[in-house]
């Protein structure tokens, strides 16, 4: 089983690997862990640590935390292979043989959410575009521009997106990200389902500048250029956290798209065993999703595509599909309505298994729009997700994280949302449908309440 070890070495160790500027290898870090078969190409990742207030429960995480990255508090991560016949022996004898093993987690495989079933599309990308108001947006000065906008996929084509699109895309090819041995360049990657994210994300936003981080063109043993490892988000955050970190404090704003997820137990260990990610909080990258959200970042996933009317092949949940980062409190977590306003039917329902209230809210797909997959519609919601990124984008023009925080624009766009069915809340739409008006006029309202 491919997993997880945290470990905790000297201070000066750790600040090497917390430094961006400085290469560490896995062999520097955890030379000699026995019956673990250690990755060398994969750079090991800081793992901050998350700290209550004064007076807090040391080991709740929830409760206000700061994720604290300073050499006393941080682990490292490295990624490894253990013998399935050898696992649940190895696993609890590792801190006992390693004091600085803090623990060992899964790795599960992580693959895209296109969609189920061949049903033709409803309606086009030009409708998207007229439901999120784009025209409206453009005029009250929300149009992207200077907000960075990772999406975190298979890779983007910008050839296509520019012909697809009619206008030139903004790129930052410099804050894009690979991991180490994957071969590439970002923004040049064969059209796919990251290019399909990216379209759909700049209906919302087109003057966003993208971040290009194909995590999903997977190069593990037997794995498909749709599917990943959850270790290289684990490291395509960290390096999202730099990228923040570099912002000016009083203007940051990075939207962060995954319509990716885990869709089997079987790569996970069980619910109830601390390496466990589905269900568990406290795995590194679930703690991973709560920094970069504490340090200013809108953080948007697919809610799944496990809806029980048309239920994706691979899902293998019998029940609560929308599991780990999918259903993080700290995440906007996006299902999937057509240009009518109808849930379709692979949509996943809650509750999550991190948050009960999942999903937040619903966005469109099914629409005739990036033609990454010729004729087909871009859909699931895996293209649900980037239209609501979009949105979250344009919000962020003029809205960056210190005037309106990531918890606060979640709240604002759960609160506006028009409502689809019983009042309130409910597990097949959320809190309702994205509604650009209803944002528009509550941020009016919290601009002249400021004033």
């Amino acid at each position: 089983m491919r997993v997880l070890i945290q470990l905790r070495p000297s201070p000066d160790l750790v600040s090497a690997v917390a430094d961006p500027g400085r290469a560490v290898t896995t062999a520097d870090v955890a030379d000699g862990l026995p019956g673990v078969e250690l990755d060398a190409g994969f750079t090991p990742v800081a793992l901050p640590r998350p700290v209550p207030a004064t007076g807090g429960d040391p080991l709740s995480l929830n409760q206000p935390l700061r994720f604290s990255l300073a050499a006393e508090d941080a682990s490292v991560l490295v990624r490894g292979t253990i013998s399935d016949d050898d696992l649940a022996t190895r696993v609890s004898m590792l801190p006992g043989l390693r004091p600085d093993v803090v623990g060992v987690f899964s790795d599960p495989v992580i693959e895209t959410s296109p969609t189920c079933g061949g049903d033709p599309p409803v309606g086009g990308w030009r409708d998207v575009e007229r439901l999120l108001d784009v025209p409206r947006l453009r005029a009250e000065g929300l149009d992207g521009s200077g907000v960075a906008l990772a999406v975190v996929d298979t890779g983007v084509n910008l050839d296509h997106l520019a012909v697809r699109l009619r206008h030139d895309v903004r790129f930052d090819a410099g804050r894009s990200w690979l991991p180490a041995t994957m071969p590439g360049r970002p923004g040049a990657f064969p059209v796919d389902h990251g290019t399909m994210c990216a379209f759909d994300a700049l209906l919302g936003a087109p003057e966003a500048t993208l971040l290009d981080l194909p995590l999903l063109r997977s190069t593990r043993p037997g794995g498909s250029v749709m599917d990943g490892l959850l270790s290289d988000a684990v490291a395509a955050f960290a390096h999202l956290r730099d990228v923040l970190a570099a912002q000016p404090e009083s203007s940051r704003a990075l939207v962060v798209n995954n319509s990716w997820g885990s869709f089997s137990p079987e790569w996970d260990f069980p619910v109830g065993h601390p390496g466990n990610y589905s269900d568990n909080g406290a795995h590194p990258f679930n703690l991973m999703v709560a920094s970069l959200d504490q340090a200013g970042a809108d953080i948007l996933f697919a809610a799944g595509n496990c809806g029980r009317d048309c239920p994706d092949g691979r899902c293998a949940f019998p029940e609560r599909p929308i599991t780990g980062a999918n259903s993080h409190p700290r995440v906007l977590s996006i299902g999937g309505v057509n240009v009518r306003g109808e849930r379709v039917g692979y949509s996943s329902q809650g509750p999550g298994r991190l948050a009960e209230r999942k999903p937040d809210v619903c966005a469109y797909t099914h629409f005739a729009g990036s033609g990454a997959y010729g004729d087909e519609p871009d859909s699931g919601t895996s293209a649900a997700a980037p239209v609501a990124a979009g949105l979250v984008a344009a919000v962020r023009t003029l809205w960056p994280a210190s005037r309106l925080s990531p918890a606060q624009l979640r709240a604002l766009l759960r609160r506006t949302a028009e409502d689809r069915s019983t009042v309130g809340f409910d597990y097949d739409y959320g809190y309702g449908v994205i509604d650009p008006a209803g944002i528009l006029g509550a941020l009016r309202r919290r601009a002249q309440s400021a004033a």
